[in-house]
């Protein structure tokens, strides 16, 4: 028997199709009136939809949110939503959306609608990863978690599948990191497992067929739990490389989870071969690491550092950022062992079974 504490998210989840439409609603039943509408250029169609279901509560909109959440970007959006008298944040979108959302409730206490257009899972999170001069740092406060999520399967029927398939595994190294965290506990377990399972059965079928609802509804169950996964226990050794990564470098947020994600589950796999067995039966494969590997490459996502921009003489660098600080991870972070594992992200090497 193992002891444990678990503090359960207390996000409301509004899920289905053309949930969309309940936004006002939900922004009446937090008693505010007054909404900034934050989604990109893209979604603009969108956005301008749920402005227009606000009505008179929606008083401005915001376009400009960017990866890894820079504190300039939060900056000017928190300066344009306290002269208009906000109180409440609905971002549309993906990451980028909710880490601004995040940032500006931090700053100003706003209350957040998160809508997910793809399954980054940070909707569920008390997190907040920033970005100032190029180093991104985590914090995580119950003020950052968001007060409703409401997820519409039908707003990720046209994700483009490179986006699809990449989001995805994101989500799918949250549920990896909690199984093995020095915080995981049998309801956490439950959760990753089963959103590791839901991934690995809902991502070929959305491949083949990219408006597939059911796919999709399974494809964003899955990535609700692993989200919650993440909100709930602490993350080791992957996810501070991809923020390294991403932060330093300015690689792309979900793709870099994509590629690291194999490479750290074979570091990682010595040190906690049980987990990796757990997931090797979730993913139905024989290799936890090479699995996942495996289902990038079939999905056809990015297997290499290198395809996504990083060049092979930022690897020293990265290596001194990823090791200046201690944090937790089954097993120890040692430069040369970082070494091997970025080597292999760079080049795109299928991971050795084990």
């Amino acid at each position: 028997m193992k002891s444990f504490s678990y503090d359960a998210s207390p996000a409301r989840i509004v899920f289905g199709q053309g949930t969309i439409r309940e936004i006002a609603e939900e922004v009446r039943r937090l008693g505010r009136s007054r909404v900034m509408v934050l989604a990109s250029r893209r979604l603009d169609t969108l956005a301008a939809d749920v402005t227009e279901s606000l009505g008179d509560m929606a008083v401005v909109r915001f376009d400009g949110a960017v990866m890894h959440t820079p504190t300039e970007v939060t900056t000017a959006a928190l300066k344009l939503a306290e002269t208009h008298h906000v109180d409440t944040v609905v971002a549309i979108g993906g990451g980028s959306a909710t880490g601004l959302s995040k940032a500006l409730a931090l700053r100003a206490g706003f209350d957040q609608i998160i809508v997910p257009t793809t399954y980054a899972g940070s909707e569920v999170t008390p997190v907040l990863g920033e970005t100032e001069n190029g180093r991104k740092t985590t914090r995580s406060s119950p003020h950052i978690r968001p007060e409703t999520v409401v997820y519409d399967v039908n707003l990720t029927l046209d994700l483009p599948l490179d986006t699809t398939v990449t989001s995805a595994v994101n989500a799918m190294a949250h549920a990896v990191e909690a199984l093995y965290s020095a915080e995981s506990n049998p309801i956490t377990d439950s959760m990753a497992i089963e959103a590791l399972s839901g991934i690995a059965r809902a991502l070929p079928i959305i491949v083949g067929d990219p408006r597939n609802v059911e796919g999709r509804a399974d494809l964003l169950q899955s990535a609700w739990l692993a989200g919650t996964c993440l909100g709930t226990v602490g993350m080791g050794l992957h996810h501070k490389l991809c923020h390294t990564l991403g932060g330093s470098f300015g690689l792309p947020h979900a793709p870099t989870h994509t590629v690291v994600l194999p490479q750290a589950m074979a570091f990682n796999a010595p040190a906690v071969p049980e987990v990796m067995s757990r997931i090797a039966t979730a993913l139905g494969v024989s290799d936890a690491a090479t699995g996942v590997f495996d289902l990038v490459t079939s999905c056809g996502g990015p297997i290499s550092l290198r395809e996504l921009g990083m060049s092979h003489d930022q690897i020293g660098r990265a290596i001194e950022l990823a090791t200046a600080a201690a944090y937790p991870n089954p097993r120890e972070i040692t430069p040369t062992g970082l070494s091997e594992l970025l080597e292999n992200a760079w080049s795109g090497r299928r991971p050795a079974i084990r």
